[in-house]
């Protein structure tokens, strides 16, 4: 894998006004209980995030993902955009694989930054702010420009060249993954050697790893907290589950709380009411451009 080495560690989250996680206590305000978000059995959307993960755990192959990997990585598609405009092309994006809301992806995004920022409002955390905005960039691996099928941009992401975990959502459709019959990747282990890191771990294609690989690739200065929850906020079986703990190392182990603090965020703050895109606009292209380059490479 593409393996590059992220900025440092950024100090604890001290500062925040609230960080409990019940329903009552989150900081922020949500929609609906709790227990109602990600519901995976009955859910109005449950058609359409049902076929989106079942081609996605039969077709997400660890030759697959390496080859994916090794053509994104590059970053030499030709195309070249600033990060604004790439969340503007989120305003037609609707992930199928999400049971929690069917609105554009870009109200997502801010919705999601907003709340961690009434949290956490000190400035010294607008990286924080700036991270709930862009965690879903690599979805525009959807749109026209790059024309990728939902299943191999969405949905929730886990290991691949080693033995599928039980505590993956629909874990049943991976009956059909040719990788679920190679003695290979049967072992608990698999191809990798025990508690190698996540870095050192193939994931399922999708829109974490790529965006991931399009902030280091331009040289963003985001601090590795930041790059954990882009690239892994949808490993829901390791920061929920606390599952693949034979793959994890101590690098990974302490950035685990980061990921965990995001995801409350993520998955709390979908709301199908509108955002004010405008006025919130100027805050985070300031943002933009401390961490980011102007114009990057995708």
């Amino acid at each position: 894998m593409l393996m590059n080495s992220p900025p440092p560690t950024t100090q604890p989250l001290d500062g925040a006004t609230n960080t409990q996680d019940s329903s009552s206590q989150l900081g922020f305000e949500i929609v609906k209980e709790k227990e109602e978000f990600r519901n995976y059995k009955n859910s109005n959307l449950q058609d359409t995030v049902s076929k989106s993960y079942f081609n996605s755990h039969t077709f997400q192959t660890y030759e697959y993902a390496l080859g994916k990997m090794k053509e994104y990585s590059k970053l030499n598609s030709g195309i070249k955009m600033g990060i604004w405009e790439a969340a503007e092309l989120l305003n037609t994006i609707i992930d199928e694989s999400d049971p929690d809301s069917d609105i554009p992806q870009i109200n997502h995004l801010l919705q999601t930054a907003e709340a961690i920022r009434k949290v956490y409002p000190d400035p010294k955390y607008d990286w924080f702010h700036l991270t709930g905005f862009i965690h879903d960039l690599g979805k525009i691996l959807l749109s026209d420009k790059f024309k990728e099928p939902q299943w191999a941009v969405v949905g929730d992401t886990f290991p691949l060249g080693c033995r599928f975990d039980e505590s993956n959502i629909f874990y049943e459709f991976f009956k059909e993954n040719p990788d679920n019959n190679d003695p290979r990747f049967n072992t608990e282990n698999g191809v990798y050697q025990p508690n190698c890191g996540l870095d050192n771990v193939v994931m399922s294609w999708g829109h974490d790893e790529y965006f991931y690989q399009v902030c280091i690739g331009n040289n963003s200065t985001l601090p590795k907290e930041a790059l954990y929850m882009i690239r892994f906020h949808s490993f829901y079986p390791w920061h929920k589950c606390d599952r693949y703990k034979n793959l994890t190392n101590s690098q990974d182990d302490e950035m685990l709380e980061w990921v965990r603090k995001f995801n409350k965020f993520d998955l709390y703050s979908k709301d199908p009411e509108p955002i004010d895109i405008e006025k919130i606009k100027p805050y985070y292209q300031s943002l933009i451009d401390k961490y980011f380059p102007k114009v990057l490479n995708w």
